[in-house]
């Protein structure tokens, strides 16, 4: 019996196209809300902020589908970066009014599966970074993987 998959691609364009807009508005007003990870690579608000709205949109959809994503909200929970987890959470709550600081750490930190499943999605919340930064190209990539 073969899957449609309908149901699945909805929600993921959904929940690509609520991340799009995030990342056009913070794209049009990118500042100081550039970080450096750990490996020297950028990271912004909008990778945050994509990551939360599509983590989000997925657990919803499908509870039992880990999310494996590039970002985690350790580094927004530090007390340096509280101005940039604040920014992120305002720049969700645009999309979804009700998100609260826990909320967005909680929807980032759903893309921290690290176990095998038969079912999985895989999410780049900007894919190009750089470029965005520089208001080039990106991609926001989210796959499901069967």
């Amino acid at each position: 019996m073969s899957h449609s998959f309908e149901r699945e691609q909805a929600v993921a364009v959904d929940a690509v196209r609520a991340a799009a807009k995030l990342c056009q508005a913070v794209q049009a007003a990118i500042g100081d809300s550039v970080l450096k990870k750990e490996d020297r690579t950028p990271v912004t608000v909008a990778d945050f902020g994509s990551q939360a709205l599509i983590c989000q949109a997925l657990r919803a959809a499908f509870p039992n589908d880990p999310i494996i994503a590039e970002e985690d909200s350790s580094v927004l929970r530090t007390e340096e970066n509280a101005a940039v987890l604040d920014e992120v959470v305002r720049r969700v709550q645009a999309l979804q009014p009700a998100a609260d600081r826990d909320a967005v750490c909680q929807w980032i930190d759903y893309g921290n599966a690290s176990e095998y499943h038969d079912r999985f999605w895989t999410l780049d919340p900007i894919d190009g970074t750089k470029g965005f930064v520089r208001g080039d190209q990106y991609a926001i990539a989210l796959a499901l993987v069967i």
